[in-house]
């Protein structure tokens, strides 16, 4: 298993919790990225929002890009998987700048390819915000201009959303970045199959898990690409007692008055079928980070870990807090035990 964890630029992950002690601020981003190098953390994955999801819209968000940048230059070997909206970003453009940040970073820079959900947040900034399918084709096109651009000297394309006339991208990225990416959908997952090299998901638990995977290398299979890996996001709640964790688990879930942070939970809400109260307690935590019950002692995390490895997941995507505290521990005891 690989490990990743999710850098907290929204300053923290738990919409109940005011205040985790990890502001949103380059210096504890910086401070993290490389304290998490060296405890064995392989990934870090930069969310890109310009509206903070977690604790309000009008609390300060990293921007993800110039972050990646910055980080790209203090760590010497940690995967910077950055998440990318097509709609935010020119596709030529993007792939200029993104091929200067994997120089930087010396080969490290992987793209989490998001087909924006938030049409409040495009709205605000002028953005086109396309249907559900298609964003899909609208990122499969910007995924082939961006590829196009890395693979050849000069690049000229005509699609439906883009157009490039013998556009050069000079220097290139050290080599191709993987390509993840995520999605439930039908036209989700066609994208993945034929354009992306790994299938990331919400937190689910490991039988709900087990036959997306074998669904994905099954649609990966008859695209004709490589074997796909596959990574899950999770926050991960590590305690010397099985009623430690539990205690922890039911703080940060406890949700009297709903906050700032669940101003999009009734469009969250729509998407589930759990019970109301379940839901609002599982919405304190983000991108269903809960539902694989990494929560217990180091031995139990260790078994619900093996299990998800036994199903064919590669890479845990991990939520904690206080990030620098709980990643110190959760190495200790779970990565390097």
């Amino acid at each position: 298993m690989r490990y990743g964890y999710w850098m907290p630029v929204f300053g923290g992950w738990l919409r109940n919790v005011p205040d985790e002690g990890m502001e949103a601020n380059w210096d504890y981003t910086r401070d993290l990225a490389i304290r998490a190098e060296a405890i064995g953390y392989d990934l870090t994955l930069i969310a890109e929002l310009n509206l903070n999801d977690i604790k309000g819209v009008t609390e300060p968000a990293l921007d993800a890009w110039s972050t990646a940048a910055a980080v790209a230059a203090v760590t010497r070997t940690q995967e910077l998987m950055v998440a990318v909206r097509p709609n935010f970003h020119q596709p030529a453009l993007f792939a200029k700048a993104a091929a200067n940040i994997d120089r930087i970073s010396g080969g490290r820079l992987s793209l989490n390819v998001v087909s924006s959900w938030w049409a409040d947040e495009a709205k605000q900034y002028g953005l086109q915000f396309d249907q559900h399918d298609d964003r899909y084709a609208r990122t499969a096109e910007w995924l082939d201009v961006v590829r196009g651009l890395w693979r050849t000297e000069r690049f000229s394309f005509e699609g439906q959303f883009y157009k490039t006339d013998q556009a050069i991208c000079s220097p290139k990225p050290v080599h191709a970045p993987v390509l993840y990416a995520g999605g439930e959908s039908e036209a989700a997952k066609t994208m993945i199959a034929g354009r992306c090299d790994a299938y990331v998901m919400h937190g689910d638990p490991v039988e709900a898990i087990a036959p997306k995977i074998a669904d994905m290398r099954a649609r990966r299979a008859d695209a004709g690409g490589k074997p796909m890996s596959f990574g899950m996001a999770a926050y991960a709640i590590v305690r010397d007692s099985e009623a430690e964790a539990k205690r922890e688990l039911a703080r940060i879930t406890d949700v009297r008055d709903l906050p700032a942070g669940y101003a999009n939970f009734d469009q969250w809400l729509s998407g589930t079928q759990l019970e109301r109260e379940l839901k609002i307690q599982e919405y304190s935590v983000s991108n269903r980070g809960l539902r694989p019950n990494l929560v217990g002692t180091p031995e139990q995390v260790k078994e619900r870990i093996a299990e998800y490895e036994d199903a064919g997941l590669d890479l845990l995507l991990l939520q904690m807090s206080p990030q620098k505290e709980e990643m110190e521990r959760f190495a200790a005891q779970v990565i390097n035990a």
